[in-house]
């Protein structure tokens, strides 16, 4: 008889638990944040296991302290994250701007449900697509990434975290509710497996320190605070040193060269998924748990004959507008199924360039949407 050993990192759970898990993984050594429906288990499952590691939980009054104290955190050296949904996304947005000018790492969690205002807190939409790319105002790099399952919940946050500390942007892991509380096996890498980013210190002395430096790479190095580099952050227009300026050559030089982070590592930060027929006539552009409904549709209409492919971008901001393009030239038609009315079939449209017609399926009265609901939309496409 032949005993197998027992993999004790094989394990049933959700995307929420999942998504604490690899947070610690990647060094998550702060949380702030406020409960909200569908991504409350994140808090919960953080508020027991960061205190035991000596890490720093803190519940706190509202959503709008909660990121300024992950901001703060981050600046102290920490690795920080929040989560929340809907309502407490918007309410994080002006704090979330100020770590886009100040360039601080954090990793903000939106588990989606439905809104606007309180919505379905425990129905799943995906209705803050666009709130995550432009919620905030002015002009400012984003990343996002939206994982489609319990497995990629934990490979999407430990590279959220790499990518925030790398590039000193904010990065949203954009969950729907349906990944967030859905339960599947997985295993749970070791954390030797996993590739970390650790935040690029400061090569210099505390008195030849300026901490927004226009370097080659257009990342300044982040010095911590308390470790005797004394700096200036502020959310006004600034200089390199921190402090604010009016001067127009400068805030057109921060302002560039911000924008210019995500434009020039725009190939190592975009990552789709593609599959299907090579000589498809029909293309699928989903993301999230819809994504997993439009991999069942394709199969069916490939069973029925159909030539069909599908691109399923893991980051979603920057969107990934080349590979949308490659797709619209080799297809008639792109079907984009999506659980809100529309957001990134726009952006589908807009990459596309009249080169394919775009099909939109959409639902948002809270239930998912099933492989038979887009299926026919392929079979439209063809005909």
């Amino acid at each position: 008889m032949t005993v197998t050993k027992k993999d004790d990192r094989v394990r049933v759970m959700t995307g929420n638990e999942a998504c604490a898990e690899a947070a610690l993984a990647a060094g998550l050594r702060f949380f702030a944040g406020y409960p909200i429906t569908p991504s409350s288990e994140i808090a919960e499952e953080l508020s027991t296991r960061l205190p035991a590691i000596g890490g720093k939980f803190i519940q706190m009054e509202d959503e709008i302290s909660a990121m300024g104290a992950v901001i703060g955190a981050s600046l102290a050296g920490s690795k920080s994250m929040t989560a929340t949904s809907g309502p407490g996304f918007s309410l994080k947005q002006e704090n979330i701007g100020y770590a886009c000018i100040t360039e601080v790492p954090c990793v903000i969690v939106n588990v989606m449900r439905g809104g606007p205002s309180t919505g379905l807190p425990t129905m799943p939409q995906q209705s803050d697509v666009m709130q995550a790319r432009w919620g905030t105002h002015g002009d400012h790099p984003i990343i996002v990434l939206c994982p489609q399952s319990v497995a990629e919940t934990i490979d999407l946050t430990v590279r959220a975290f790499s990518l925030t500390e790398k590039y000193r942007i904010p990065v949203i892991l954009l969950m729907d509710e349906t990944v967030g509380h859905i339960s599947e096996k997985i295993r749970i890498p070791e954390y030797s497996e996993l590739e970390i980013y650790e935040r690029h210190k400061p090569s210099v002395s505390p008195e030849d320190y300026l901490p927004y430096r226009h370097t080659d790479d257009d990342i300044p190095e982040m010095a911590t605070f308390g470790t005797g580099y004394r700096f200036h952050v502020t959310g006004l227009c600034h200089d390199e040193t921190g402090f604010p300026t009016n001067n127009p050559v400068e805030i057109e030089k921060q302002m560039y060269r911000l924008n210019r982070k995500l434009e020039r590592y725009r190939d190592e930060i975009i990552e789709v998924e593609q599959g299907g027929d090579d000589d498809a006539e029909v293309g699928i552009f989903a993301y999230g748990s819809t994504a997993r409904s439009a991999k069942r549709a394709m199969l069916m209409a490939q069973e029925k004959g159909l030539k069909v492919c599908i691109l399923r971008p893991r980051t979603l901001w920057p969107f990934p507008d080349r590979e949308v393009r490659v797709l619209a030239a080799k297809v008639s038609c792109i079907v984009v199924p999506e659980m809100n009315l529309g957001q990134i079939a726009h952006e589908v449209e807009w990459a596309a360039g009249g080169q394919a017609e775009v099909i939109k399926v959409n639902k948002i009265n809270g239930e998912p949407i099933s492989p038979t609901e887009i299926l026919p939309a392929i079979e439209k496409a063809v005909k």
